[in-house]
This record gives C-alpha cells, structure tokens and sequence, in this order.
C-alpha cells in the first residue's frame, strides 16, 4: 500500500515536472516569437524611414535639377538677349505693324458692308499671305535655292494690304489725311524690316569690296596684255570638266603653252635679261681697264638678279657664281700629279685673271672648266685658279 501510494506520488510529480517543463518551452516559444515580430517591426521601420530618406533625397535632387534647368534657360535667354538685340526688337516692331494694318483691314472690309468674320478671313489672306509668302522664300534661301520670286510676292501682297489700308484711311480720317499714310505703311514696315534684318547683314565689307575691285581691275589688265593667253585659258576650261580648273589654274597652264617658261616669264624676258648681263660683262672689262670707281660700280649692280621676285632662286653674280660663300683654295698644295704647286699657281694667276675677265665678257660664268679651257691647263688646276680669281675680284671691289 505504501509502495503504491509513493509511485502515485513520483507519477504527480513527474507530470508536474513535465507541466512546468511545458510551461517553460511554451513562455519560451512565445517569447522568442515576441523577439522576431519585434525584430520584424524593427527592420519594416527602418526600411521604411530608409525608403523616406531616399524620397526626401530624391525630391530634394529634382527640386535642385528644376532650379538648375530654369537658371539655365534663364541664363540662355539673358544671353541671347544680349547677343540678338536688333531680334528682340525687330519683332516687337513687326507686331506693332501688323496688329494695326489687320485691324485696319478688317475696318475697311466691315465698313465696305462686308461680314465681320469674312473681314477677319480675308485681312488674315493679306497680311498672312504676304508672311507666309515670306517665311517660303526664307526657307527656299537656306535650302540655296533662288529665293527672288518670293520676294516679289510678298512686296506684291504687302503692296495690295497697304493699299486697302491707305484707302480706308484716306475715308475714315478725311480730316487728318496723313493717317492713311501711316496705315498704309504699317503694311509694309513690318516686311522692310523683315527683309532687312535676314538680309541687311550679308553685303560685302568694305575690304571685300576693295579686294574684288582691284580683282576686277586685275582681270582687265590680263585681257589688256595678254588675251591670246587668256583666250587659251578659256579654251582649257571648256575642254575639261566643270570646276576643274579654276581661272588663275587654267592662265598659269595657257601662259606655260604659249611661253615654255613658268607665269610672269618668257623667252624674249630670257634674253633681255641675257644680253643684259653681257652688257654687264663688258663693262667690267671695261672698268678694270679704265677706272677703278667704274669696277665697283658694275660689280655691286651685277649683284641685282632681275628674276629675283619670280624665280625666287639663288642669284648669280657677274659671272662669279652663286651668292653662297665659294669653297676657299686648298693650302699647302704639294708638287706631284695632284697639280700644281702653289708658286706655279701664283705664276698663273695674272692669266687666270685676263682669262676671268674674258669669260665675263662673253656672259658666261667663271668656272674650272673655262678657265681650263682657256689657259690650257688641267681641270684641277683650274678650279684652284678659279677659287683665287674670285677671291681677288672680290678683294678688288671691296
């Protein structure tokens, strides 16, 4: 009986045991399901004052971009105000014309007992007529085509409307007939200014007017002076292609057919100035033959090339060669089959020298195979020779 009533009791206690052990998961289950809906509740609100502060931002960043954009137009059109004044009040003026010239219209049409609305249609044909006449043209001159006929359309319009309100106010003010004048310029104000404005600022500057006079006096005296050259240019032209080749093209390649020498020269130029220079030759011979002032006169001129400006190459002195510093004569020559010695040289120089001035005299250069040719001796010889002449022509005009 004890036995039983004690297992009994262990039984009770166990399940108390277990009740309570339930009790405890229960509160613990419940309160760990509290923390994660807390937990929940925390990361809803965060994400939602995240999402806030991005709307906020997001607001705020548009806000600024509107400001932005409505500073930049602002800016823009401050711009164009300063840079386009004569625009902003050509329209302004073209408004104030042509408001008064269709109310005008619309007056004499009504006052000629036509209806209101047909008065309104057809003073809107006149002035709307003649602008979009206008506009047509423009759009035809930015397109390059000729915009001539719709000028003339517009002016013939606007002449039409300015005549219907010179009329109506010939009647309506006959106390004050000056009106009509104005009336009937409020026609044409507008597409004079219209016109002046797209093409007031395209004529030529006064530089652009001098170029292309003296471009046009250019052409004349090329025809003047040379018209079987121009004649041929032309006739080039017209053999080839379109645009191929342009006039002073097409003169430079005629000038070439005709002459063989490049533009600006010519065989007989060639000659002159050959037979010139012979001329020159002569008168140094004549100079170191009569007086010295004669001599250095001649030799300083001789420097002048006459094709200078045209041919743009190295000049030739009086038969001294070019203009560039001459090789000076070797030294401490040595007798043996090179040449010469240099007292043999110095023997020969007087020769060398009476043979220069022959070479000069006839026109040509002072050169190693001249002089060779005149004093019998070797090429090498005579180019040392011709190193010394030159320096002591030099030496003598100096």
């Amino acid at each position: 009986m004890s036995s039983y009533r004690e297992e009994k009791r262990r039984d009770e206690a166990l399940r108390a045991e277990q009740a309570r052990e339930d009790r405890r998961l229960e509160l613990e289950a419940a309160a760990q399901r509290e923390q994660i809906r807390a937990e929940e509740k925390r990361k809803d609100a965060e994400a939602k004052r995240r999402q806030e502060q991005a709307d906020k931002k997001a607001r705020l960043a548009e806000k600024q971009a509107r400001k932005a954009a409505a500073a930049a137009r602002r800016a823009k059109l401050l711009r164009w105000l300063k840079q386009n004044p004569a625009t902003l009040f050509v329209g302004f003026v073209m408004v104030a014309s042509i408001v008064p010239a269709i109310l005008s219209q619309i007056g004499a049409l009504t006052g000629a007992s036509v209806a209101a609305p047909m008065a309104g249609l057809l003073a809107a044909m006149l002035e709307g007529g003649a602008w979009a006449i206008t506009f047509m043209g423009k759009q035809a001159e930015d397109a390059g085509r000729e915009p001539r006929k719709y000028r003339i359309g517009t002016w013939a319009v606007a002449t039409v409307a300015a005549a219907v309100n010179f009329w109506h106010g010939w009647e309506q003010y006959s106390e004050h007939r000056w009106v009509a004048f104005v009336l009937g310029a409020s026609s044409l104000f507008a597409i004079y200014i219209w016109d002046l404005k797209t093409h007031g600022s395209h004529g030529k500057t006064k530089a652009e007017r001098k170029a292309e006079k003296a471009r046009r006096a250019h052409v004349a005296a090329r025809r003047k002076h040379h018209p079987e050259i121009v004649e041929q240019a032309v006739k080039l032209q017209s053999a080839l292609p379109f645009g191929v080749l342009d006039d002073e093209a097409a003169f430079a390649a005629a000038w070439r057919i005709h002459t063989g020498a490049e533009p600006g020269l010519s065989a007989q130029l060639y000659a002159t100035a050959t037979e010139a220079v012979l001329s020159l030759g002569a008168a140094f011979e004549l100079g170191d033959n009569v007086r010295e002032e004669l001599l250095e006169t001649g030799f300083k001129a001789a420097r002048l090339n006459p094709f200078a400006e045209l041919t743009q190459t190295r000049t030739i002195q009086a038969g001294l060669g070019e203009n560039a510093p001459s090789t000076p004569a070797p030294t401490g020559r040595t007798d043996g089959p090179e040449g010469k010695s240099e007292e043999e040289l110095e023997a020969l120089l007087p020769d060398a020298l009476a043979a220069a001035a022959e070479l000069v005299a006839e026109g040509r250069q002072i050169s190693a195979h001249g002089l060779a040719k005149k004093l019998q001796i070797r090429r090498v010889d005579a180019a040392a020779l011709r190193n010394r002449v030159i320096e002591q022509r030099r030496l003598h005009v100096a």
